[in-house]
Formats: structure tokens, C-alpha cells, sequence
């Protein structure tokens, strides 16, 4: 099976958390910058709020990004507008993401149960299934998602089926899996990425998402085992890094970002 959402060229450069180099992460100035550097993909997270709101926020509470010691959870979205997440920059919904960049393809992931049921209404109200990926460090979450919206939900493989992957367990296609890709680090405790890892996740059809990656070297290291996409925090320098070596799939600098 394909998925829209992954027709590209490749490799897929993903703005994490919209980056967080020009505003602070996961706020709609993040994100329209990222798209102003011609990224095709960003990447964020979803929580809901008291009242049933879903936002684009990756942790679950406050106090990193605000200094407030309070829950998404435990606040309505009237309380969560208050929030200044620094130079009058705020949490977004996810669903003026959606509204705002309608030519833009958004990785997500649900961080609570409560996130997943508004997160496929959404992606069903505003007719996204073809722009979305969904990932999630719960493979409940995953099944869940994709029993509300089917199997044409693109959809990263959660940790027990990247575990059964990388162990051996899962060696040829067709892969009855039904993930499009891989979202992974670069390394997980003494194991690294290898160009053998990368070639086996081909081989069972799935594409390679290397995350967050922040250092050009190993961007360029990566790439060069024939990953399929990098997410990064800083926009700028991978996409300097893929310009460099004749490989950005974004679209052209906007007057917004400024000039190349």
C-alpha cells in the first residue's frame, strides 16, 4: 500500500515541533517560519485540554515551556490562551495547524488517551487523512487511530513492532504491519542505526525517519546511510545541509523567511 502523505522526494527534511530557532517551539510563529524555509513536513504533538480542546503542545505540563506548574489537562482553553509561552507566543490548536498550512503535511502524535478520539475528528472534520501521519510511543494508541480512521491512516510503527523489526522478527514483505515508516533515534542504548537496519526497514517497504537531529555531521552521516527523512529543531541548518549536498525537497525560500 502507498501513501499520499509520503509522496516526496526523498530524503524528507520534518521541522520538530515546528523548530525552535526564530520562536519558541510548537507555537504558529515556529511553524510559519519552518514553512516560510520551504518545509513540506513539521512535526508536533497533541494534548487535550479540561474542556476537550486539542492543542499542539508536547508536554504534558506547563513548567518547561511556561514556568508554570499546571496541566494541560487541568485547564480549558480560555484558561490555556492566558499562557505566554514567551513574546506573546501561545499554544496553538491543532486544528489551526490544519487551517493555516493546507498545503502542508503534519506528523503528530497523540500524548494522551484523551488526545486520540479529538485527533481523528479533527484529521476526519477538516479531510486530512491524505496530510497526516500518525506516530506514538503507545502501540495502543496507533491501533486505536487506526481503527477510527482505516487503513489509509499513515501511520510510524510503535515500539513493539520497531523491537520485533530490528530483532529479527519481521524479515521479509509483505509485512502485515500496515505502517508506512520507522520514526526512530539515531541510536537506542549500544544499538545504532546501521546501513543494514536502514536496507531491512526497505526491504519490508517501510521508509526511515531519523529523530531530532540538531548537529551537521550527523545529518550528513545519516543521509549517507540512505535514511529517508530527518526531523530537526534547527531548521535552518538542514536545510543548509541538504542544499549543500543537492538533496532539499522543500519548496523555495518565502520573503517571509527572507532570501536564499
Amino acid at each position: 500500500m502507498s501513501w499520499a502523505y509520503l509522496e516526496n522526494d526523498r530524503p524528507l527534511a520534518f521541522a520538530h515541533r515546528g523548530g525552535n530557532t526564530a520562536a519558541p517551539e510548537n507555537t504558529m510563529a515556529a511553524f510559519a517560519h519552518a514553512v516560510g524555509l520551504g518545509y513540506r513536513y513539521i512535526e508536533t504533538d497533541v494534548h487535550a485540554t479540561k474542556d476537550g480542546a486539542l492543542v499542539a503542545a508536547h508536554d504534558a505540563g506547563l513548567d518547561r515551556v511556561a514556568g508554570k506548574a499546571q496541566a494541560i489537562a487541568e485547564l480549558t482553553w480560555d484558561e490555556l490562551q492566558t499562557i505566554d509561552l514567551g513574546v506573546g507566543h501561545g499554544i496553538p490548536r491543532f486544528a489551526e495547524l490544519l487551517e493555516t498550512f493546507p498545503e502542508v503535511r503534519i506528523n503528530v502524535e497523540p500524548k494522551s488517551d484523551d488526545a486520540v478520539d479529538l485527533l481523528a475528528a479533527a484529521i476526519s472534520t477538516h479531510d486530512a487523512l491524505s496530510r497526516v501521519c500518525v506516530g506514538s510511543f503507545s502501540d495502543a494508541r496507533i491501533a486505536q487511530m487506526r481503527e477510527l480512521l482505516g487503513p489509509e491512516l499513515c501511520t510510524s510503527a510503535g515500539p513493539r513492532d520497531v523491537a520485533r523489526i530490528f530483532a529479527g522478527g519481521i524479515t521479509r514483505r509483505p509485512w502485515t504491519g500496515g505502517h508506512a515508516c520507522l520514526q526512530i533515534p539515531s541510536s537506542v542504548g549500544p544499538v545504532k542505526l546501521s546501513r543494514r537496519l536502514v536496507d531491512k526497514a526497505h526491504d519490508l517497504g517501510l521508509q526511515v525517519h531519523v529523530w531530532t537531529i540538531n548537529d551537521a555531521s550527523e545529518m550528513r552521516q545519516l543521509l549517507d546511510l540512505g535514511v529517508d527523512g530527518l526531523m530537526t529543531d534547527n531548521t535552518e541548518l538542514l536545510r543548509q545541509v541538504m542544499i549543500d549536498r543537492n538533496e532539499w525537497t522543500g519548496g523555495p525560500l518565502t520573503d517571509e523567511a527572507g532570501s536564499p
